[in-house]
């Protein structure tokens, strides 16, 4: 690709390969295994909640008009003719003048229509002296209080945590249908790189970015394979896309995609007329690579291979398109506004992303750059918790002006 290249803006190139993504198809899960999606069907309770009237107290089933006089200087006493455990499934019944000792959960003894608790009550076992009255319906939890039959436990696009596990248990579901994570296969390319834990001999360094882009994919959400390192070799390349293909819905590459001589990756792949390079108007990761693969069209988004640029192009375009195959509402980070605490400057015609330290003050957010601008400071990326975004007309912000900042939040912040 040649210099002569029209660079495209940041959200032309967005809306392009967003674009072209294809959520996957609802699948059915295991309740625990379907935490953290979204639920992709209606469900309706089938049977009321609770399905019968038990004691929301350990104490005494009566009726209430037994104990309507009760008082702590008038106690009323009244003999105790059973016990009513939670689970117990011998009907009991309670008459007149006499009452039933009950447990939280225990059903409701036919007659009574009051429960009087522990703690009004002498605690007898034979008989109980009573010092409170109980009106009727006291402490008892009644038929379809929680849910009615034919209501919605849980809507088509809720995200299932532990109360909506909780309620599909309660009406009886051991799998639900819903939006699978999407599984992402990353690959570190470039014949200088080798595996975390070798040593690294003259010329060569340890791959950081298929770690750093498989736990970025992870944390927005994505089921990750990190498939390695593949060397300056086009038909290995294009070997290993193939193998890879079958696990993935997304693909991300990383390096390979400027213009040097041994650039790979888009020497492989741009002869498939479904993969375009390209030159985004952003800093870092200007040069950007992207189309589908294999008979599913899966996505193959080609990054740069400085760590910076990778994980900042990572941020822009392909944590979006995994929200969006989760079916998440809100694609994109929330941004803040913050007064910045240095003076930087940007190049014009270029959208930067700096690295940044934001800081919650008492009257709003204050932001501090983090290192420079140059793509390949890693250290300084995890120092920073934000990237501060200068757009593309602005060459320069000083101190004490509001700039706006993008949050690092972790797990879908």
């Amino acid at each position: 690709m040649t210099s002569a290249t029209p660079i495209r803006t940041v959200e032309e190139h967005v809306q392009l390969v967003l674009g072209r993504i294809a959520p996957p198809e609802p699948i059915e899960l295991a309740l625990l295994d379907a935490q953290g999606l979204l639920c992709a069907e209606e469900v309706l309770v089938t049977e009321p909640m609770p399905s019968f009237a038990n004691s929301s107290m350990d104490g005494y089933a009566v009726r209430a008009l037994d104990v309507a006089d009760a008082a702590e200087d008038n106690p009323v006493v009244l003999p105790v003719v059973g016990d009513v455990a939670a689970g117990s499934r011998t009907a009991q019944s309670v008459a007149h003048g006499v009452c039933v000792r009950i447990m939280t959960g225990g059903p409701m003894p036919s007659g009574a229509d009051a429960v009087v608790p522990v703690e009004w009550t002498d605690g007898g076992v034979a008989r109980v002296s009573i010092t409170r009255s109980a009106t009727k319906g006291n402490y008892i939890r009644r038929i379809g209080e929680d849910a009615r039959t034919g209501d919605v436990a849980v809507t088509v696009g809720t995200p299932i945590g532990p109360a909506q596990v909780g309620l599909l248990a309660a009406v009886g579901r051991e799998r639900v249908l819903v939006r699978p994570r999407p599984r992402v296969v990353v690959i570190s390319t470039g014949s200088e790189l080798v595996e975390v834990g070798q040593p690294p001999a003259y010329g060569q360094i340890t791959d950081s970015n298929s770690y750093m882009l498989a736990a970025a994919a992870r944390d927005a959400g994505a089921e990750v394979y990190r498939a390695g390192i593949v060397p300056d070799d086009k038909r290995r390349l294009l070997d290993m896309l193939q193998a890879q293909l079958g696990r993935a819905d997304i693909l991300i590459t990383s390096g390979g995609v400027s213009m040097g001589a041994f650039d790979v990756v888009k020497e492989a792949l741009r002869e498939f007329g479904t993969m375009e390079f390209v030159r985004v108007a952003m800093q870092p990761g200007m040069p950007q690579g992207f189309g589908t693969l294999g008979d599913r069209d899966t996505p193959v988004y080609c990054l740069p291979g400085n760590p910076v640029s990778s994980l900042v192009s990572f941020e822009v375009f392909v944590r979006p398109a995994i929200r969006m195959m989760l079916g998440k509402r809100r694609l994109f980070r929330r941004t803040v506004a913050a007064v910045l605490s240095q003076g930087i400057e940007s190049p014009a015609g270029r959208r930067q992303y700096r690295r940044g330290l934001l800081h919650r003050d008492e009257d709003g957010y204050s932001v501090a750059p983090v290192g420079g601008p140059g793509s390949h400071l890693l250290a300084n990326l995890a120092q920073a918790n934000c990237l501060i975004v200068v757009d593309e007309a602005v060459t320069e912000v000083p101190a004490g002006e509001p700039v706006t900042v993008l949050p690092l939040l972790l797990s879908g912040g």
